[in-house]
């Protein structure tokens, strides 16, 4: 039950901050942030799957994916994380891509995925479960968002609380440097949790209880499930007309032994690629 809250295209310096956690079975087998063997794309990945839920290339693409809360799912279903791959590793528009893939979205358990491309300002946001009458594909517009595992922006508990919190951030910080390790640890770790009356019915009353904090951390029959790394991603300007041509992507990823590792993967954008 990943989460992530972004802010696209609506500051002066960031162009794109994102912060995201992602939920899973602690003993799923899972490799930390770093580049793949292709040389452009960089991220960390799902072993069992063999794709991402978060990754970005050297020419600025960006993609990162959250499951629909559902109370059962297909086990014959293509794999979701395969999705932010083939848009990372295409040469294809957020919006040309989103098209190639609509005829198959079916074929996947519930998703939220959110495809962009930083030097183009073009962000796109695509959901195999919209709510009644609403478009499979959006344009997402500038602004703050969050995405949980319902549809973009829904009004969860927790999804409101990581709203005002990363608000509450925007607003010490203003529109100078931010201090992006403080600020994920002040507003990604938290382990609040809803009222009983604000709960969700798709699962159990405990399981929901649970899942609802930003952070997650609690015991499942088949083990441990929870947050297992804490992103973010970072696009900056040059501020010199040259365009937005830096990206930090820094994660907390959680090792055996409940130790967690700090990597950081920082790069230029390739601008020749065109869209």
């Amino acid at each position: 039950m990943c989460i992530a809250v972004f802010l696209w295209q609506s500051h002066p310096l960031y162009p794109f901050l994102l912060f995201l956690n992602r939920d899973e079975d602690h003993n799923r087998a899972t490799e930390a942030l770093r580049w793949w063997e292709d040389g452009e794309t960089v991220g960390g990945r799902d072993l069992v799957g063999g794709g991402t839920w978060l990754g970005c290339t050297r020419h600025g693409r960006l993609a990162f994916l959250t499951n629909f809360k559902e109370a059962s799912s297909f086990p014959a279903a293509k794999s979701r994380g395969d999705l932010p791959l083939r848009y990372l590793q295409s040469e294809k528009s957020p919006a040309e891509f989103a098209e190639e893939i609509q005829d198959e979205i079916s074929l996947y358990n519930g998703f939220n995925l959110v495809v962009a491309h930083v030097l183009s300002k073009s962000m796109i946001y695509i959901t195999n479960r919209p709510p009644h009458g609403d478009k499979l594909v959006t344009q997402v517009s500038p602004g703050i968002h969050v995405l949980s595992n319902a549809n973009l922006d829904s009004p969860w508990p927790k999804c409101l609380r990581l709203r005002e919190g990363f608000q509450q951030l925007l607003a010490e910080n203003g529109s100078g440097e931010f201090p992006v390790k403080t600020m994920v640890e002040e507003v990604m770790t938290n382990t609040v949790k809803d009222e009983e009356t604000e709960l969700p019915h798709v699962f159990t009353p405990e399981t929901e209880y649970h899942l609802s904090s930003i952070f997650v951390d609690m015991q499942r029959p088949t083990g441990r499930y929870g947050t297992r790394s804490i992103s973010a991603i970072i696009v900056k300007s040059h501020g010199d007309g040259g365009g937005d041509g830096e990206i930090c992507f820094y994660e907390r990823h959680l090792e055996e032994g409940d130790s967690w590792k700090e990597h950081t993967q920082q790069f230029v954008i390739i601008q020749n690629q065109s869209i």
